[in-house]
């Protein structure tokens, strides 16, 4: 095992459950732009490669939905995820980035409201931490 796989082993196993969320996040944005640098560079190989890894992580997004918590907003996620995994599939050995970049700037949105909601748990956290030390 490399240096790098026991980091990532090291944070994964030391995330929540909304930092599994992000670190899923993280993994479909990089497969997401290694799959169209496969297509701008032509390799189909590659692009079906990196393509099905983003799909495993829009797999893993939406099984991780809680449906009855999550109510209607998690109701837009899994339909959102369906959008997203026919888009790339629609585009899939196309030759053409559009579908990739459609995504990529869907994933960027959802990344970005995923990143705001762990701050504000991280620092409604520590707000409850000071008050607990100061009681």
């Amino acid at each position: 095992m490399t240096g790098y796989q026991t980091y990532q082993g090291n944070q994964i196993d030391g995330a929540g459950p909304l930092g599994l969320v992000l670190l899923t996040y993280e993994s479909l944005f990089k497969s997401l732009g290694q799959a169209r640098m496969a297509i701008q560079a032509s390799d189909m190989m590659a692009e079906a490669r990196h393509t099905s890894r983003a799909m495993e992580a829009l797999i893993e997004l939406s099984t991780s939905l809680n449906m009855e918590e999550g109510g209607q907003v998690a109701q837009g996620l899994a339909s959102l995820y369906v959008y997203m995994m026919n888009r790339l599939t629609e585009g899939l050995c196309s030759g053409s980035t559009d579908h990739v970049n459609e995504v990529i700037q869907l994933v960027q949105k959802l990344r970005e409201g995923w990143t705001q909601l762990s701050s504000q748990q991280q620092n409604k956290s520590i707000s409850l931490q000071r008050q607990q030390q100061a009681a």
